[in-house]
């Protein structure tokens, strides 16, 4: 069926922008520990780790967001919902992803509108942000796919099939 495969794509991508995105973890927390360092025990702070940190940091959970929607790790509340029947949960669950979903395509949209315009620099390493604000509008837009596969899946159950 079509739609698996469309499922499939989807989730693949964004498990490997999650990599991406998990990949600069690593430096993010060797550049943190450097500063400290630098800073407590030699008086010598990295220059520009304070701004480098924030990218870093953006960039991991831009990428990340997505992926942890795929394997429902977003913290739910359904003391609500548990208590009624399935159908009348599913149907709750429906509202909430179109809710959702209609959120995270303004956050699409203007994050993509921001980062196109945006032609500052950071402070002191002179980064160019654009591509920062970008990625709010690209990690909003994988976000947004993880969301409709929800919704899909949701609606199946609410008309007994599943897909």
């Amino acid at each position: 069926m079509i739609w698996s495969r469309v499922k499939s794509g989807i989730q693949r991508f964004n498990r490997y922008a999650s990599v991406v995105g998990m990949s600069l973890l690593i430096p993010l927390m060797l550049l943190t520990t450097g500063d400290a360092i630098g800073r407590d025990f030699f008086r010598k702070p990295i220059p520009g780790s304070v701004e480098l940190s924030e990218y870093l940091l953006v960039t991991f959970v831009l990428l990340g967001a997505a992926y942890t929607q795929q394997v429902k790790g977003h913290v739910g509340v359904d003391f609500v919902t548990s208590r009624l029947s399935p159908r009348t949960a599913v149907a709750c669950k429906i509202v909430a992803t179109l809710l959702s979903l209609f959120i995270i395509a303004i956050l699409v949209w203007q994050g993509l509108r921001e980062g196109i315009g945006e032609r500052t620099v950071s402070d002191m390493l002179r980064i160019p942000q654009y591509p920062f604000r970008v990625l709010v509008a690209v990690g909003g837009f994988l976000l947004w796919m993880e969301i409709l596969i929800d919704l899909v899946g949701a609606i199946g159950r609410l008309i007994g099939r599943e897909w």
